[in-house]
């Protein structure tokens, strides 16, 4: 089992910077591939980033260029830098484990391991 919780959300003005934390415990390397998804009220949950064991990075469309995703996996964290924000980054962020190995999956439905959530809201 591995346990996932979310930190760092809040209230930033559009333009601002944020960093999510995800603190993992239990048995994380049976998931070598974490992710970020987001699900914004009345949405579906999205993709947002996700990293390989060997730190390789993916980003949405529409992250790209603003986000960065990272790991520690000798303290067991991962992270999300968050620049430039808009409004319509307004949303729940969940993090994410799965234990496929290869290239992360992009869809929620493939991950095992889900925090509990952290809301970021962007005020324009």
């Amino acid at each position: 089992q591995v346990q996932l919780a979310e930190s760092g959300g809040g209230l930033v003005q559009a333009g601002g910077s944020l960093r999510l934390s995800c603190a993992a415990s239990g048995a994380t390397a049976s998931t070598p591939a974490m992710g970020w998804f987001r699900q914004a009220v009345g949405k579906e949950r999205e993709f947002v980033a996700a990293i390989s064991w060997s730190d390789t990075t993916y980003y949405s469309a529409a992250v790209e260029g603003r986000f960065t995703i990272s790991r520690d996996n000798a303290k067991k964290m991962m992270y999300l830098q968050m620049n430039s924000l808009k409004s319509e980054d307004t949303a729940i962020y969940y993090c994410a484990a799965e234990r496929r190995i290869g290239r992360p999956s992009m869809s929620h439905y493939d991950y095992d391991y889900w925090g509990q959530g952290t809301q970021v809201t962007v005020s324009s």
